[in-house]
């Protein structure tokens, strides 16, 4: 979505996609790149028509605040524009580098809520859709245990369980919601939440638990956890 002063701008289709792959691409890209890329299915001379065509409703919808910075042969992002992609990335990256550090409150921050235009299905999205996919499933993890530390178990929970809505097989995640269970004392859901990650994972890949997450519970369970003995993981 476009915003200028504060105002949403309704952008066609076309519009969007073009604005949006420059966003992905800082540093710029070649007008015949970028109208290769974007209309496929065209002769160049149509798709390079209809490159200035998106270009033109893009600067007729930013009252006069130039977004496309065309002063060159290469198109890109106006400087003072904000791209929430680059901002949301910059967020995520210094949480997972420093989880140490103060975070966010209660409430997750909507840069971290979803992945990159989950709706659009263009090729030239999949790679930074799941750079941006891994680098948020960080964050959340190592927000969560920040807050988890500082005994903030509700806010470490609500992160830990958007990782794992993110990811459902993704184990870091779901041994990120169990060890909030265990510092809150609720072994009875720990050992739930556990067993229906296993549950899961045998179901859709054939795999278990790895050997850490499964010690992690060993000590509530009443009886040792041998995690070399093939029958202990089927059990």
């Amino acid at each position: 979505m476009l915003r200028v002063s504060l105002q949403s701008v309704y952008l066609p289709p076309t519009a969007q996609r073009l604005l949006t792959y420059l966003a992905l691409h800082s540093q710029g890209v070649s007008r015949e790149h970028a109208a290769e890329l974007l209309w496929p299915h065209l002769p160049r001379d149509r798709a390079a028509a209809s490159l200035r065509s998106a270009l033109w409703r893009i600067s007729r919808r930013s009252d006069q605040q130039a977004v496309v910075d065309l002063r060159s042969t290469r198109l890109a992002i106006a400087d003072h524009v904000q791209v929430d992609l680059h901002t949301a990335t910059r967020y995520a990256a210094s949480l997972a580098n420093g989880p140490d550090k103060d975070v966010p409150g209660a409430d997750i921050p909507g840069l971290l809520c979803e992945d990159l235009l989950p709706a659009w299905c263009d090729d030239w999205l999949t790679d930074a859709r799941e750079h941006f996919h891994q680098t948020r499933l960080y964050a959340l993890e190592a927000v969560s245990r920040h807050h988890r530390r500082h005994g903030r178990m509700c806010t470490a929970l609500t992160y830990a369980m958007t990782a794992v809505e993110a990811e459902p097989l993704r184990e870091s995640a779901h041994r990120e919601v169990t060890a909030v269970h265990l510092a809150e004392g609720n072994t009875a859901e720990a050992l739930r939440h556990f067993e229906s990650y296993r549950t899961r994972l045998r179901n859709e890949l054939g795999l278990s638990p790895s050997t850490g997450f499964r010690r992690m519970l060993a000590p509530y369970l009443g009886r040792p956890l041998d995690a070399d003995s093939p029958s202990s993981l089927r059990r």
